[in-house]
């Protein structure tokens, strides 16, 4: 794999360094900074429609999961 060169401003590389774990490189850090797949590239996924209804049920059922286990803990608080 090659590798480029980039210019970064002083602070953007301060914030990268404070962020870099010591067992990654720089372009470790930034890869997982960086995160996964932007929403623009996930767009093949969303045009099918029954795959975002599951996402949709997944989502609101790992909502209400939540609100409950929020709920019992202030129940402990009572």
């Amino acid at each position: 794999m090659g590798s480029k060169t980039i210019r970064l401003d002083e602070d953007v590389y301060e914030r990268l360094r404070e962020n870099k774990r010591d067992d990654e490189t720089f372009s470790e850090a930034v890869e997982r900074l960086m995160g996964g797949r932007s929403l623009a590239e996930l767009g093949d996924v969303l045009d099918d429609g029954s795959r975002v209804e599951r996402m949709e049920t997944a989502i609101a059922e790992a909502d209400e999961a939540d609100v409950h286990e929020v709920d019992e803990v202030l129940d402990q608080f009572e």
